[in-house]
């Protein structure tokens, strides 16, 4: 992922911002005392995306893969939307318990943006999609760059229409949608009326992004490192908002990890995964990987 890429991420200030104020008050309204759930994962499973991650010999990269992580964001599908077997083929050959978290349609995010004709895309889509059955996670919806607030009712009649069996998580790039106080205030708002998590993205050029507002009992993050020794200390800053985060209540943890190159973020995503283990006692598997994670990596 190049979005938000910087040629001198030392010169970026990284630090985590303070919580929206009304996080605290949507983790309290929502908590209902269940165990968190925690999903890490990288965001492909191409073995010339993650490097020293596949054993020499591996046959089936998902195969593999999803013996290493419980998750994918599952980004092939922004692309296009595959044959109903290719989705049961990807349910049947990973474990039980894993997820997928497939993002929506660019015909509905970027070609057509929003307009009148993509519900009959939109259904086709979900048709196909929720033969993942149980492992179906929160789809994600990314906007475009340019895609403002001036489309607030292509926003409203989606929002509005979208099947609320299916969770959802909206990804707004716009910098409008939160520069404006108002506008910001009348999308949260519209996300936490209707259940759809509103997606963090934590990239070194798009610290706008960082929001830190939670519409729902869900912190959908997802996190692109900068190919920098700081990617390390970054997500032990995580691990900390997270903790917090969940002493108030949260629920749900789907945490992505990408790279602006991606290089090493199955390592990132490890080192993630252990340090969460012992802050917040999960018991994810941490991931294989042939070089041991290091925060040195990129000195």
């Amino acid at each position: 992922m190049k979005f938000g890429k910087v040629d001198r991420p030392e010169h970026i200030d990284f630090t985590i911002p303070p919580d929206h104020p009304d996080t605290a008050v949507v983790l309290k309204k929502n908590k209902t005392g269940a165990n968190t759930e925690v999903y890490v994962g990288c965001a492909k499973w191409n073995r010339q995306d993650l490097k020293n991650f596949y054993p020499r010999g591996t046959k089936d990269e998902l195969e593999y893969y999803s013996s290493q992580f419980n998750c994918i964001e599952l980004n092939a599908t922004f692309y296009r939307i595959f044959p109903a077997e290719q989705y049961e083929k990807w349910r049947d050959k990973t474990p039980e318990g894993f997820k997928f978290f497939p993002k929506m349609t660019n015909e509905v995010s970027h070609l057509r943006r929003m307009n009148d004709k993509v519900y009959e895309i939109a259904d086709r889509y979900l048709e196909v999609t929720s033969l993942l059955g149980e492992k179906l996670g929160t789809i994600f919806l990314q906007m475009h760059n340019n895609f403002g607030p001036k489309n607030w009712d292509r926003v409203v009649r989606f929002v509005e229409y979208w099947p609320k069996e299916f969770p959802l998580a909206m990804e707004f790039r716009h910098t409008d949608w939160f520069n404006d106080d108002k506008v910001a205030q009348e999308l949260y708002h519209l996300l936490e009326e209707n259940n759809i998590a509103n997606v963090l993205v934590d990239t070194a050029g798009r610290r706008d992004l960082m929001h830190m507002r939670l519409t729902t009992n869900e912190a959908f993050i997802r996190y692109v490192g900068a190919n920098h020794k700081s990617d390390y200390p970054r997500l032990d800053d995580w691990i900390e908002r997270l903790n917090s985060w969940k002493s108030m209540g949260l629920e749900h943890i789907h945490f992505f990890v990408h790279q602006n190159l991606e290089l090493e973020s199955p390592l990132l995503s490890a080192y993630f995964i252990e340090q969460l283990n012992a802050k917040m006692n999960c018991n994810l598997h941490i991931p294989k990987t042939t070089l041991p994670a290091q925060k040195g990596l990129f000195d």
